[in-house]
């Protein structure tokens, strides 16, 4: 029999204890070898039973999530998963996500709602014990690119960019390192529980050197701003019947692989409204969504970018987009900002 997966909890609610470490105990391919009440237990307990996984509180009165995340990757490097309750306004996620944390998500309210977060968090689980340590602890560190680009012809008329599990911080690094003076609007997609997506979006906005806004019904998409999807509905680029510009059109329709907000209903508008003026770029995550709208956009002459399975935390949509031949390029994360700024 293969060996468990060897987790430690810890959370400073006794109810959530309880609750969380009811649905780790049901998977018989996890093992829970430890609980603890806060983070500075936590990280002792995690330091002495070596896990393969910590899933841990964000917010704790005695030492927090985000102190976790911190201490463990210096001294003992481990995936971890944060649990989350926080409110939009608050980012300390964030900032556990880019101290080296897999993926966070949200803590169940009852025991009403809790089979539905238990399987995404037993999921986690898994793909995170899968995860190469090293592309988590090496997080690139965010500069502004304080940079001009070229202006003399401009091949493209918009970037898409899609993501998921570890796609924060991928997405902070890209669109930390675009140019000031560029020329093309670029719409994210990142799947996030949504209320956090407020709180990314304003986040991506502090640390950049373009504007960064979440994407409303009807807006016009200009070059130089970038647009991330709201998590409440699916987005698609459609044209003005009046204007002919571009604009964000806001729909209930669903998608196979996942929705609110969907990659692939952004992905394919653009391929529809934009054709090989299109640049697609799909980045790390769980599942295949982005795959068939990347896809499209190749089909229809549009530019497909893959992030690269060394710099992936999971690299599932960008493999499935690969084997699809939904791929033009493959490239590793580092190098991405500037390889969509030498194809404008």
């Amino acid at each position: 029999m293969p060996s468990r997966i060897r987790t430690v909890l810890i959370d400073d609610s006794a109810f959530m204890r309880k609750l969380i470490g009811d649905v780790i105990r049901r998977d018989n391919e996890i093992e829970l070898v430890g609980i603890a009440k806060n983070g500075r237990e936590g990280e002792q307990l995690a330091l002495n039973l070596r896990p393969d996984v910590v899933v841990t509180d964000v917010v704790m009165s005695d030492y927090d999530g985000v102190y976790v995340v911190n201490s463990l990757m210096e001294k003992q490097p481990v995936p971890i998963i944060l649990l989350s309750s926080l409110e939009k306004t608050d980012t300390r996620v964030f900032d556990a996500l880019k101290g080296g944390a897999f993926e966070f998500v949200d803590k169940p309210a009852d025991y009403r709602t809790n089979e539905l977060h238990g399987e995404r968090l037993l999921s986690l689980i898994k793909e995170a014990s899968r995860a190469d340590i090293s592309h988590l602890k090496s997080r690139v560190t965010k500069r502004a690119n304080n940079h001009q680009h070229s202006i003399e012809s401009i091949n493209y008329d918009i970037v898409v960019i899609g993501a998921s599990t570890g796609g924060p911080a991928a997405i902070e690094h890209i669109v930390t390192n675009l140019p000031r003076n560029l020329q093309v609007p670029v719409v994210v997609v990142q799947h996030m529980p949504t209320r956090f997506i407020e709180s990314f979006t304003a986040r991506l906005n502090e640390t950049n050197t373009i504007p960064v806004k979440l994407a409303s019904k009807g807006e016009s998409l200009k070059g130089g701003n970038v647009y991330v999807a709201p998590g409440e509905t699916n987005i698609l680029i459609e044209r003005n019947i009046a204007t002919g510009s571009p604009i964000i059109v806001f729909t209930q329709r669903k998608y196979r692989e996942f929705n609110y907000p969907s990659i692939d209903s952004v992905f394919e508008s653009a391929s529809e409204t934009f054709g090989r003026r299109a640049i697609g770029v799909l980045l790390t995550g769980m599942g295949k969504d982005g795959a068939v709208g990347l896809k499209k956009i190749r089909e229809s002459g549009g530019y497909t970018i893959a992030q690269d399975e060394d710099s992936s935390v999971v690299y599932g949509m960008p493999r499935v987009a690969s084997e699809m031949g939904a791929v033009r390029q493959i490239v590793s994360l580092n190098e991405i900002p500037g390889f969509i700024v030498s194809c404008l």
